[in-house]
């Protein structure tokens, strides 16, 4: 990807006033989503969760962040206010953004927003990409095919045969959708069957 998201925020400070920077703790609330509000955050540094409950209480992890993410308003449709929010993993920082502010430079010669204008198209399309790799996973039809798929990803992400789950075993069954005692059933018999190899939050591939 053309942006450098590292070298827009090194120099930050320097070159926009209309960006925001904020430090949060282990499982604090780093933004709510609201209707028309077009927010944009980059995760600078820890990593956090995109989490829905449902009328039922039911939690859902819809996506994970890690360093450099980008989030916010402007890729979601959003028709309730603070359904969706973001929640801190652990001890994180990030950058809060208007998109409407990306028309209007601050400044002469803003490289922050010069930067972002030019790979908008390209944030977006990367974005897309990562919501429809999620969709694939939920609408597999069985535990195994989203456990075997959400596996494959993290094992081509990492260019490894063997990676850590960035979730807890119940934030994983969240983020799949699944019941976690099944789950647990399911990835006891992905063991026993050969397919990985896991110990504690390492999994190991043998299929590949």
């Amino acid at each position: 990807m053309a942006i450098s998201i590292e070298d827009f925020i090194d120099n930050l400070d320097k070159s926009c006033t209309k960006v925001q920077r904020k430090k949060f703790k282990k499982d604090e609330i780093i933004t709510t989503y609201i209707a028309k509000r077009n927010q944009i955050c980059i995760l600078v540094s820890g990593s956090a969760d995109l989490v829905r409950y449902d009328s039922n209480g039911n939690k859902t992890i819809i996506e994970h962040f890690t360093k450099n993410d980008i989030f916010g308003e402007l890729f979601y449709v959003i028709v309730t206010n603070n359904e969706l929010f973001v929640k801190a993993r652990q001890a994180s920082e990030v950058l809060f953004f208007a998109y409407d502010n990306l028309q209007h430079k601050c400044k002469q010669n803003c490289k922050f927003h010069q930067t972002f204008n030019e790979n908008m198209a390209e944030l977006i399309l990367s974005k897309v990409t990562m919501l429809n790799t999620r969709v694939e996973l939920l609408t597999k039809r069985t535990i195994r095919d989203k456990l075997i798929g959400y596996f494959s990803i993290l094992s081509n992400r990492n260019f490894s045969t063997t990676f850590s789950l960035p979730f807890s075993l119940t934030d994983l069954a969240d983020y799949l959708s699944i019941d976690r005692s099944a789950m647990m059933r399911e990835l006891k018999y992905l063991k026993d069957d050969g397919f990985i190899k896991k110990v504690g939050n390492k999994i190991t591939l043998l299929y590949k």
